[in-house]
């Protein structure tokens, strides 16, 4: 394999990227022992090439914020606070499969939690990734009303990472859901400002302003590749790049 000309990254998982090896799946409830395997494979290939490796983790598989507030009548703050503590539970499941697959592995989480996390700490976790530590980043930005998106950015702009990555359903960006629209039209490439003016579904707006403050690139891809992760730093594969 080629080296890549990235010396530390930013991936964006969601949670319900944990769920099912199935991109087709509805449920996308739980944690597949199978999809887990793969995904810390794939960072394994990724920390072999000598890229430094932070990991931002949703929780939707298994509580989502806004769904609380919208369906079981909680309040927006306590919500959110629910949803940290999910991405919380996939960060334990990640940090095991990766150190299962003998790759060096830290926890961090913005919400103190120190008998099973480290708390977050900028420096703190620089060194780790300079030591070789894939660094998974639980409970988002530790602040309710803020997604795992924005907390991604923030974190990929506070660590000086040169690439953030969001791991998807689908390959890339599309004009529509190309799931559900037969003509939906791929972007290869595309501006920050293009993504806000054109009302697409990337990111929320907080966490594309964030990346396009701190000039930091964002590629998009699909999880559900086998190296999907290894392609697209290699500049293989198909995704899309914000830049």
């Amino acid at each position: 394999m080629s080296k890549p000309a990235f010396k530390r990254v930013l991936l964006k998982l969601s949670g319900e990227a944990l769920a099912s090896l199935n991109q087709d799946d509805s449920e996308n409830f739980g944690i597949s022992q199978e999809m887990l395997e793969r995904i810390a494979i794939d960072i394994k290939t990724v920390h072999s090439l000598g890229v430094q490796i932070g990991i931002v983790i949703g929780g939707g598989n298994i509580f989502r914020g806004a769904h609380g507030v919208s369906h079981h009548a909680i309040d927006r703050g306590t919500s959110d606070y629910m949803g940290m503590l999910a991405t919380v539970i996939n960060a334990l499941a990640l940090h095991n499969a990766i150190q299962a697959e003998g790759t060096p592995c830290r926890i961090m989480s913005a919400l103190p939690i120190e008998a099973i996390a480290e708390t977050y700490i900028r420096q703190r976790a620089i060194r780790h990734m300079e030591k070789g530590r894939v660094v998974v980043l639980a409970a988002g930005s530790g602040n309710p009303y803020f997604t795992t998106d924005t907390a991604a950015a923030l974190r990929a702009s506070e660590l000086g990472c040169d690439l953030l990555l969001k791991a998807t359903k689908v390959d890339g960006i599309y004009t529509k859901d190309p799931k559900k629209s037969s003509d939906a039209e791929f972007l290869k490439e595309l501006t920050y400002d293009e993504v806000v003016k054109r009302g697409l579904n990337v990111m929320d707006t907080t966490a594309i302003t964030l990346a396009k403050e701190n000039h930091i690139p964002l590629r998009v891809f699909s999880i559900y590749k086998e190296n999907g992760f290894a392609d697209v730093l290699q500049n293989q594969g198909r995704y899309s790049t914000i830049s």
